[in-house]
Formats: C-alpha cells, structure tokens, sequence
C-alpha cells in the first residue's frame, strides 16, 4: 500500500543525479481508468468470468509456451533496445520494440471486447553524460516511454491497482550500446515475453480490482522508467495492493558466475525453482505479499500443474549488488517484489575473463545448430517462464477478485492459546497466518463465521512468533494478509516494566532484553539477526560483535537498540570462510548473550 508522496523528486542514478520530468499518459481515458474516475460497465465483458477456480484453472490452461516462444523471437529481431537506441526504423531499436508491445496490447483488446485500454506512459530524460559514461549523441534522444495496459476493474469503491511489470530494454558489455546488437533475451525480453502473455490470457476475465500489465523503459541506466511509472502514481495519489517484477526470469543454466545467493556451479540446472526477492523482514508488506503469493499458488495450483514450482522467499531486496524495477515503488511505500529465475549464467560483471550472457551480446536466444537461420537450441526454457507467469498471474488474479485487507488483534490466553479478533467484523471466514523462524509462514488456519476466535500455535515454551490474518469472502479468496502482530509462547509479559521503586537493575536482561537466533541458519549470503527489548535505555550503547570459533572479530554492528523488537540484517560479503561464528550482544562493552551462527556458502 502507499501513503501520498511528492511528484517530482532527484534519483540515483550510476553514480550521478538526474532529474525527471513529471511523466503523463497518452490519453485522458487511460488516466482517468488508472485513477478509477471511470464507469465500471462501460468495460463490462459478454461473458463475465468472476470465479476464482475457473480463473486459475484458466490461467493454467492459457499460457502458452508457444506463445511466449514467439514473443521471445519477434523482441530478438529489433537487435538492440536500448533506451537511447534507434527510435524512428520500423525494424531495429527501442522505438520499433514499444511499438510492436503497443500494437500486441490493442490486439488482446480486441480479441476480448476492446476492455483493454492500452498506451504510454510518457516522460522526459536526459542523463548527464559523466554519469553513465555515454557519448554525448545519445543526451539527443530524451522523450521516453513505457507501454501499459490496463484492464479496468468491476468496481471503483476500492480503487487500488495490481501492476505486473518487466523492463523490456537491452545493453550488452556497454550500458550505452545503441550501434552494436544487444540482444537481452534472459535480460530482460523474458520478463517482457511474460508481462505480454498475462495482459493476452488476463485480459478475457473480469476482477475486482483494476490490473496494469506493464512494459518498462530505462532499467538498466538506472530504473527509468519505473520510476517514472511510480512517479506519475504517487502523484495522482493511486493506491497499488502489489507490484509484480519479473526480470531475469526464463534461464534454467547456471553459468561461471552468478550474483549471490548464487547457484552450485558451472553447468548446474534448476527449472523448478523461482525466487522472490523483496525489501523487509518483520511487518514488512513485501514479504507479506510474497507469502501471499506462495500460498495462492499451492492452494490454487499446486496439486493441478504437471510440474510443481518451488517458491523461494529470499531474505534480501535483490541479489548483491543488484537491483530492478520493483526497487522504484518500495521509496515511495508501495509493495513491490521481483521474481528472479533461480540460477542465472552470469553476474554482470563483464571484465576481461567474462565468459557468461548476462549483460553480454551472449545474452541471444539459442543457437542456430543446423544452420537454417532459426534457432533451435534456446538459453531459455519456454515451459519455466510459462510456470513463472503462471505464478504471477494467479497472484494477482486472487488479489484482484478478493475482497479488502483487513486488521487484527491478538491476546494470550495460556501458553500456546491466543485470542484473536477482526475487523472489520462480517466477512464469511477469515484466515489466520502465523511464522517463527522462517520467512514463510508454518500454519495457516480458517476461521469461519467469527469476528473472534481461540487459536493454538504450534510452538514450544517461550517461542515467539508472528501472526497475521485476512479475510475471506464467499468464494474463499483470500484478501492480502494484514500486518503482522508479535507474540510469545510465555505466560509472562515479553517485555518487562520495571518497578520505578525499585532498586537499580543489576543488568539489562531486567529489562527483556533477548538476542534471538538468526534466520536462516545455517546462512548463505546474509542472515537476520533479531533482538527483542523492553526499553530504549540501552540505545545507544549497543552493538552485535561478530567473532570466529577463536575468538577474532569478523565485523562489529552498531545497534540504535529500541523497545520492541529490532532487527539487523547481516550481510558479510562472502569475505569469512565456511563454519562456525559466535554473534555477541554487547551492552557498555560487555557480552550480555551470545548465539551461534553457521555460514555455509551454496557456492
């Protein structure tokens, strides 16, 4: 969800400042469907499909890996579509690209009553050329687009959008390549390929709540375009539910190199595997919304596909030292999260002995094996990028159909007994979600036809954990879930109060202070390190030290300790061999409790 920001603001970008315009629409009528100023059954399809089980089993049936074959083909024979490339051939650079995306979204109009409103999202932008290094004829090229479609809600009460999106730019070796080809099939023409097929099968249903398939510009000089789409949002005050980044989403290959958390090594394959990458740990709505979509897809989905997918939900916003387009809506508080393949061939580094295809003139579409001018050997595997849209697409069909998020209260009963209450009241179910130790939730329960209930948790004496709730209405579709609410597996309050008669505290475990044990453990490229607190006394003379099995510091971590609970994401860089550290909580110097943290590597 979002809170109003301002319209215009300065972005980072590779290393400069630069300044964007305030970015319009190409038409009053797709500003006016974005902003739900519309009249809902001017869009009304003949035949309304509203039911969630035929909308999935839909979805699963509609994909097409020949489809997104085909996409994947047609976005290879513009050569180059850098943001600064060709803008006026029919044939070659980004201009002939946003209009052929343009013409395939008026195409999937018409196919399903012309409910599709589609165009672009316009703006101004000119780098700074000691900014991104490019020769000064591309600052010549500053009108921009991206290409959206937007399918119009059923109802304008509750005016939030769903956006999909995928960057549709290339760059090879050179982040300004506009004479050279720059293919950037795995980067990004699959996220591309998959936003497109969505908006084709997406596009005959009808839902709740309205859905933007979008097909962004400027990824790769620094999240242009997306910026500029969230941008012109926050600025009409346009609430989004969730935003589904796709990028890099179709390779199935491990390469030399991979951005960690990486994969095996050299030659490994997973096709059954995506990762979800979002900002946040505790309370964070991204991560809620990645749970959201794990769960929609294995009660939806999961026992009707041929081959199963795994939903990995990662600890970080991104891969280290990468970024995308999602990372341009979570600034201005909407919920945002990328979908990234689970093994990629290449890090992006390029230096002298890169032999990957990611952000390389490799990055092509397969080989042409019997010499007929057709590639018939792909990089990417078609069947893997039609389970990945599947995922998004579900995800966002369930949101869309389900009713408004809601907010809940919880109390301790006994131990592992705990009242929980809804509001707003009414809804036919509810489902209660509740976590400890991991970023997915262990239990999800059903409540029905109660405002409040008793649940009991799974969990051993003096555990705590986290619980959250949605509602449901009555085709048992889910809402988002709400924020989440911390609780304990004790019978004494989690936070101690002291006793302001009483004498001065002989340390600071008077106060419930408790360092917790990191998550995951064992650990690959970070881990969260959590520290529970009934005080802000301690907060400023509080750090975690981080030491080997003999005693030497690896790293030392300020904490600004506050009441409640706090988290510090430990990210070492891969710079610590594999095994055993000890994380200290320090206070005025000195241990106060200490936990063991295993580091092991996937590479």
């Amino acid at each position: 969800m979002k809170t109003p920001s301002v319209i215009f603001f300065l972005l980072w970008q590779a290393g400069g400042l630069f300044a964007q315009t305030s970015p319009s629409v190409s038409s009053t009528v797709l500003a006016n469907v974005l902003k739900g100023t519309y009249t809902p059954s001017a869009y009304q399809a003949a035949t309304v499909i509203t039911d969630p089980d035929i909308i999935s089993a839909g979805l699963l049936n509609e994909i097409s890996p020949d489809s997104l074959k085909a996409t994947l083909f047609k976005l290879r024979s513009f050569q180059n579509r850098n943001m600064f490339s060709d803008t006026t051939s029919s044939t070659r650079g980004i201009g002939a690209a946003r209009r052929w995306v343009l013409s395939k979204f008026r195409e999937y109009s018409a196919a399903h009553d012309n409910r599709l409103q589609a165009g672009y999202l316009q703006f101004n932008y000119a780098p700074a050329n000691s900014s991104v290094g490019c020769p000064g004829s591309i600052s010549l090229i500053t009108k921009h687009s991206d290409v959206i479609a937007v399918l119009p809600g059923s109802q304008t009460t509750n005016k939030s959008l769903i956006i999909v999106e995928g960057h549709i730019d290339s760059r090879n070796d050179s982040l300004c390549s506009i004479s050279t080809n720059a293919f950037g099939i795995g980067d990004n023409a699959t996220g591309t390929a998959l936003v497109m097929e969505l908006a084709r099968v997406m596009s005959k249903y009808t839902f709740r709540n309205t859905i933007v398939f979008s097909v962004n510009t400027g990824e790769e000089q620094g999240l242009i375009g997306a910026k500029a789409l969230a941008n012109y949002l926050a600025g009409q005050n346009i609430l989004i539910k969730a935003v589904n980044n796709n990028d890099v989403s179709g390779g199935i290959f491990c390469g030399h190199t991979a951005s960690a958390p990486g994969c095996p090594g050299y030659g490994a394959i997973d096709s059954t595997d995506i990762r979800v990458f979002s900002l946040g740990s505790f309370n964070s709505p991204h991560k809620q919304w990645a749970r959201y979509v794990k769960l929609e897809y294995k009660e939806q989905l999961r026992n009707l596909v041929t081959v199963p997918m795994n939903i990995q939900i990662q600890q970080n916003e991104d891969r280290t030292g990468r970024g995308g387009d999602h990372q341009a809506f979570s600034p201005l508080n909407y919920t945002a999260v990328r979908f990234t393949q689970a093994y990629e061939d290449g890090d992006g580094s390029n230096g002298s002995t890169y032999k990957d295809r990611q952000h390389n003139i490799r990055d092509s579409l397969g080989l042409d094996k019997n010499n007929d001018g057709i590639e018939d050997s792909l990089y990417v595997d078609v069947n893997y990028l039609a389970r990945n849209a599947l995922i998004n697409g579900n995800s966002m069909a369930m949101v869309a159909l389900g009713p408004d998020t809601i907010t809940v209260n919880a109390a301790i009963i006994t131990a592992n007994r705990f009242r929980v209450q809804f509001t707003p009241a009414g809804a036919p179910a509810y489902r209660v979600a509740v976590r400890s130790a991991t970023n997915d939730w262990d239990t999800v329960y059903t409540v029905t036809g109660k405002s409040v209930d008793t649940i009991r948790v799974p969990y051993g004496t003096n555990t705590t954990f986290y619980l959250s709730a949605a509602a449901v209405d009555n085709h048992n579709t889910e809402s988002q879930f709400s924020t989440e609410y911390i609780l304990s597996t004790q019978l004494v309050p989690l936070y101690l109060q002291p006793d302001s008669n009483a004498p001065a505290p002989p340390s600071p475990d008077y106060y419930g202070i408790q360092l917790m044990p990191n998550k995951p453990n064992p650990f690959d490229e970070s881990t969260m390190i959590t520290i529970q607190s009934g005080t802000d006394l301690f907060a400023d003379r509080t750090f975690l030290a981080i030491n080997s099995i003999d005693g030497r510091q690896i790293s030392r971590v300020k904490v600004p300790l506050k009441k409640g609970l706090n988290e510090v994401l430990f990210n070492h860089g891969f710079l610590m061999p594999p095994g055993v550290y000890i994380c200290s909580l320090m206070i005025d110097g000195l241990p106060m409790q200490s936990t063991k943290m295993l580091f092991r590597p996937l590479r």
